[in-house]
């Protein structure tokens, strides 16, 4: 049974900064595409940051280059996004996406996490 598990968000001002993690079993971790998504109210749900399978590759929405970090330990079947600088337009609940193949493509999401970015 594939689990995604998404921790760390919460209530934070303006320019402070919180880490996600997002905990993963049931999937060869090591051989997946790692992604995080965010969708704020009343908006489309939108790509934040992806990482390849090694952790070699990433890449970064626009509005999160150079204030957002994706990372990854494939030895404990995490992602991480470290989230610095933080805007209150950054304020959305943020998923974690899995994709990877086993005799097919497979594509899952965890719960999401709220974070709140407000003074």
């Amino acid at each position: 049974q594939v689990q995604l598990v998404e921790s760390g968000g919460g209530l934070v001002q303006p320019g402070g900064s919180l880490r996600l993690s997002c905990a993963a079993s049931g999937f060869t971790f090591s051989k997946s595409t790692m992604t995080w998504y965010r969708q704020a109210p009343e908006k489309e749900r939108e790509l934040v940051a992806t990482i390849n399978p090694t952790g070699g590759t990433t890449n970064y929405a626009d509005s999160v280059k150079g204030r957002f970090t994706i990372s990854r330990d494939n030895a404990k079947n995490t992602v991480y996004l470290q989230m610095n600088s933080l805007k209150p337009e950054d304020t959305a609940v943020y998923y974690c996406n899995a994709k990877y193949w086993t005799q097919r493509w497979y594509d899952d999401w965890g719960q999401g996490t709220q974070v709140t970015v407000s003074s």
